[in-house]
């Protein structure tokens, strides 16, 4: 069986990359010997694996993906940190007093 990751990396600059792959060791190295010099990493080198999921379907991967790629920074932690409660509380669809997902 087949399977696919999304997955979060910390950038040198502390900023957040997502990505979605088949094999995650092949591509974390990718990210980390520069091998595509226009990609986001490059210039953000060394990357630090912080999250992964793993996958059998690959359309679900890339929907998760894209949902992640959405996320405000702070809702991204949450998640690396397995804090469900700000995860909840952080989400777009939560709302209270007036609160939003701005951060």
């Amino acid at each position: 069986m087949k399977l696919f990751y999304v997955y979060i990396v910390e950038c040198s600059d502390k900023s957040f990359y997502i990505g979605f792959t088949s094999n995650l060791d092949k591509r974390l190295n990718e990210h980390n010997s520069g091998l595509h010099r226009d990609s986001y990493t490059y210039k953000r080198r060394p990357v630090v694996l912080k999250w992964f999921q793993q996958f059998t379907d690959p359309s679900q991967a890339i929907k998760v993906e894209k949902q992640l790629k959405g996320w405000s920074r702070r809702k991204k932690i949450a998640l690396i940190e397995e804090n469900w409660e700000k995860l909840v509380e952080y989400s777009k669809n939560y709302r209270q007093n007036g609160s939003s997902d701005t951060s």
